[in-house]
């Protein structure tokens, strides 16, 4: 999803020399304000999380990984030895925007307060996506 959003600007931003100041000023006066009020009607519930998940294709593995959230270990550390997706340093996803993550998980991940992996807030029970069962936790929301 990344790759398609930034291509276009990157594409915008190349061509940018004489386009780009042009585009830039037109642009900046009226998209800010249309963005703006997107953004502040957004602003609420926030943009963008700060999220670390536990991907696991089987329920069975993804309630033994929830099983030991819920002995209190970290979830960096149950992320680690239980997730299956390349998100394995401590299940770290990053910073993602509002409409790139699959319906689900996206709903999920808003609806959760920030926490830490010491002290983690998660979805229990799993949330289902077409990927497999996700536990999801965030760090941050903007």
């Amino acid at each position: 999803f990344y790759v398609n959003l930034v291509m276009p600007k990157g594409k915008g931003g190349g061509g940018s020399s004489k386009g780009g100041a042009q585009g830039k000023g037109s642009g900046k006066t009226k998209d800010a304000s249309a963005e703006g009020t997107k953004g502040g009607k957004k602003s609420a519930a926030g943009t963008a999380v700060k999220v670390r998940h536990i991907l696991c294709e089987k329920h069975s593995k993804v309630m033994e990984a929830l099983e030991k959230l819920r002995e209190g270990q970290r979830f960096n550390e149950v992320a680690s030895t239980y997730s299956e997706d390349k998100a394995r340093q401590g299940g770290d996803l990053g910073w993602m925007s509002r409409g790139s993550m699959v319906g689900p998980f996206q709903e999920a991940a808003f609806q959760l307060q920030p926490s830490t992996v010491d002290k983690p807030a998660y979805t229990d029970p799993p949330i289902k996506t077409q990927f497999g069962y996700h536990i999801i936790m965030i760090e941050g929301k903007r």
